[in-house]
């Protein structure tokens, strides 16, 4: 890559800048971006609904609408005009910063302070923070899941920092291959992320499960980073354990949000949280290195602050148990309905978060390709969009959300079927 010659009114002129490229084309892809090319594909002149299987924001569909006490909560926090200004720091106001550490602490063993939460402008940017962090030293490496959430990759990418694949096992209920783990850990990997109820495999990891990842990082003398901004949103055998509890075998990142429980992606308001009782993060200057982050980036909303500390003290367990329900119902709908297709076949029945991973039988398919190619023609010809699994590390799986209008979801899975059958081997 050379310096750009560009042509001028003084005539030939060199310019010096130039872009920043990543390491590869593949690590920069984000969910986002496939979803837009997937949208470009549908013909215009089909009068069905678009069927958004691939978007995991339900905030548009009347049933998964937010708690009123949310809503009131923002409203009176913006009226109040206490709200107006800069954010006395970077890392948040006090209260929301300390109803958080309290929220937090409930379900662990010990009591967080408000000075372990940082707010950010939603857990993208928690993991754009964490990212940065560990890419400060040279040759470092972080350990991601496969499947997984991309924007992880996409970010260790722009960040210089190296990255490594473990398998979470779908005949196991995607639990983590711990032993691969162990095999892809050197002197250089600082951490490795898990995602807790999962994306995009919703699976619930158990509470044993997590002890031996923590025992492992241990081993391997690793951060765990545990994406929890899918927390409590559980709804089969396998109750949610924040992996802040086994913070004493091994320091935790918790990185969280308001996003997905409250149904408010758009609101912007995530955190990250040090959940390390024994003060490794500190010692080591991964703390000092956040809080440094921090004060040269963005802070979320102030009035959004604001309004934290009256959400998390009046939402009522009638909502959260009403989503999860809602959630559980269209789960069940989901899985039944893939059962219906031969081509398609579901691993296990999803217990959490807002998405299921299913595979193609591509053998039982003619024309098809691969997962892009089934997701561009289901696309085109039915209007449904669903996300191909090689978006998040799998290739020939999808990734289906079903957190979406129950209506919407017979509809699309009806469509889905009917594609199937249209593409599908004569005998």
């Amino acid at each position: 890559m050379g310096e750009v010659a560009m042509e001028n009114w003084s005539g030939q002129q060199k310019w010096r800048f130039q872009r920043n490229e990543v390491q590869s084309t593949s690590s920069a892809v984000t969910i986002r971006m496939v979803r837009t090319m997937l949208m470009g594909n549908l013909r215009k002149d089909d009068p069905r609904t678009i069927i958004p299987f691939a978007h995991g924001d339900p905030s548009s569909f009347p049933s998964f609408r937010t708690a009123a006490v949310a809503e009131d909560a923002i409203v009176d926090t913006l009226c109040s005009g206490k709200f107006n200004s800069y954010a006395t720091t970077s890392f948040g106001i006090p209260p929301a910063r300390r109803a958080i550490a309290e929220s937090l602490s409930k379900d662990l063993p010990y009591t967080l302070s408000p000075d372990d939460v940082f707010l950010t402008v939603g857990c993208t940017q928690a993991i754009e923070v964490i990212i940065s962090v560990l890419a400060g030293r040279p040759g470092a490496n972080v350990l991601l899941p496969r499947p997984g959430y991309p924007y992880y990759e996409t970010c260790a990418s722009f960040s210089k920092l190296k990255v490594r694949h473990f398998d979470l096992l779908p005949d196991k209920g995607w639990e983590v291959d711990l032993a691969g783990v162990e095999k892809l850990a050197d002197e250089n990997t600082m951490a490795m992320v898990i995602i807790n109820p999962g994306n995009p495999c919703g699976n619930v990891f158990s509470y044993e499960h997590l002890k031996q990842v923590a025992e492992t990082a241990k081993k391997l003398g690793i951060m765990v980073i545990a994406d929890e901004v899918y927390a409590h949103l559980a709804f089969g055998n396998t109750p949610f354990t924040p992996m802040g509890v086994f913070g004493s075998i091994a320091p935790v990142l918790t990185l969280g949000s308001i996003s997905k429980r409250w149904i408010v992606p758009g609101w912007r308001l995530g955190w990250l949280v040090t959940t390390d009782p024994n003060g490794i993060l500190k010692k080591s200057g991964v703390v000092e290195s956040i809080k440094e982050f921090l004060t040269v980036a963005s802070d979320p909303a102030t009035f959004i602050q604001g309004a934290i500390p009256r959400m998390l003290e009046n939402s009522t367990d009638d909502f959260f148990s009403r989503i999860i329900g809602l959630l559980k119902h269209t789960a069940d709908m989901c899985y039944d309905r893939f059962e219906q297709i031969p081509c398609i076949t579901c691993s296990s029945k999803p217990e959490g978060s807002m998405f299921v991973m299913v595979k193609l039988n591509l053998s039982m398919l003619d024309g098809i390709e691969d997962d892009l190619d089934f997701s561009l023609k289901l696309a085109k010809e039915e209007s449904v969009i669903v996300l191909p699994g090689i978006a998040v590390g799998m290739k020939n799986w999808l990734r289906v959300t079903f957190a979406i209008e129950p209506a919407s979801l017979v509809d699309g899975m009806e469509r889905i079927k009917a594609f199937c059958e249209r593409h599908a081997k004569k005998q």
